[in-house]
């Protein structure tokens, strides 16, 4: 039997839609600049996915807030449907999720070509709402974001550059993708920065929706 230093952190997890069990999160995927309308606001074009990561104690559950990060002054929102990863390989259910990221720091990082880990993978970057089993509802449903009741984004999920299943293809070119990982396919335009007190939803439709409030440091 392993003996351990000190007790290990417990395994991140989603709460499942109509289940008891959780989905046990091992790591998290993110892909960059998948909506070309985002890509344009970004400064960029259509192109290979490109990914990045989060560390799976990121993620952010049940209903719990966001406390605002330290070292920035310029918080961004980022609406983005999550595939989660069964134990075939296959996409197995689909969630809202909310990519928090510091993006002065990571305006900084691309002016260096240094990498982004502390602009997008900070304690609590990963809010995410309760996983959905099965097929997608709707490939072409509505996505959506609003901050304090007025809408921020708004697309539809087959304005995507890459599809879900081409997005998993890429990812299995560069990882072992393995049960329990999750996948965010990234976010439409109309990326924008939150502050303290902001009451955020996000939707996507036959989705769990996701809301949270930005608490103070």
């Amino acid at each position: 039997m392993t003996q351990w230093l000190f007790p290990p952190a417990q395994t991140p997890g989603l709460p499942i839609a109509g289940r008891t069990e959780r989905f046990p999160v091992r790591r998290i995927l993110c892909v960059g600049q998948n909506y070309a309308a985002h890509a344009r606001e970004m400064g960029h074009e259509r192109a290979e996915p490109f990914f990045f990561s989060k560390p799976a104690d990121a993620l952010l559950t049940d209903g719990a807030h966001p406390t605002y990060p330290t070292a920035t002054g310029n918080l961004h929102h980022e609406v983005e449907l999550v595939c989660a990863i069964g134990e075939d390989g296959d996409i197995i259910g689909w969630a809202v999720g909310c990519d928090l990221t510091r993006r002065d720091l990571q305006a900084a990082a691309k002016d260096k070509g240094r990498p982004w880990d502390a602009a997008k993978g900070f304690d609590q970057s990963a809010p995410c709402g309760a996983l959905t089993l099965g097929a997608l509802p709707d490939p072409a449903a509505a996505i959506a974001l609003t901050v304090n009741g007025q809408t921020r984004q708004s697309g539809r999920l087959d304005d995507m550059v890459w599809s879900p299943v081409e997005v998993l293809e890429k990812a299995r070119t560069l990882w072992d993708v393995q049960a329990g990982d999750l996948i965010f396919t990234g976010t439409p335009e109309g990326v924008g920065p939150l502050v303290p007190g902001d009451r955020v939803e996000a939707m996507i439709a036959g989705l769990s929706p996701l809301s949270f409030t930005v608490r103070p440091r």
